[in-house]
């Protein structure tokens, strides 16, 4: 059996091809990427945490 496919979907779309050659990227600086790191390490500390807590009660 054919289904006829919604084409609805298509419209909503965007093409990001031509988005994409528009953006041009920058460096990060040290500061930015030392903020990063800080928040990854905060982040992987917290679950860490909750972890050892959910594994130890159940």
């Amino acid at each position: 059996m054919i289904i006829k496919l919604d084409t609805s979907l298509f419209r909503l779309s965007r093409d990001f091809s031509i988005e994409n050659t528009k953006k041009i990227a920058q460096p990060s600086t040290i500061q930015e990427r030392i903020i990063v790191d800080r928040i990854v390490v905060g982040a992987l500390f917290l679950i860490t945490i909750v972890g050892t807590i959910l594994f130890q009660y159940l």
